[in-house]
């Protein structure tokens, strides 16, 4: 059974703008994101990313789950592993 999931993508009909306001931002974000971790995205873009590139995207990431979500969110959200 898989356990991650990217049904927003699939849905979003939003405008896919920054800067309009808080709820077309946080779309526009999930968005993003969404389209950015797929796997075909991804096989193309991280081999062309250097040593250092790929250090500040996994410190951002992992900077920005610990100033925002707790260690049980963390595991079951995020890692899904409980």
């Amino acid at each position: 059974m898989k356990k991650d999931t990217h049904n927003f993508i699939q849905e979003y009909k939003g405008l896919g703008a920054l800067g309009l306001d808080r709820e077309t931002d946080e779309e526009t974000i999930m968005f993003y994101l969404q389209k950015f971790s797929e796997d075909s995205f991804l096989k193309a873009f991280i081999p062309r990313l250097s040593d250092h590139e790929l250090e500040e995207i996994y410190l951002f990431i992992n900077n920005k789950l610990k100033q925002h979500i707790c260690e049980d969110e963390y595991h079951d959200l995020f890692l899904k592993d409980r």
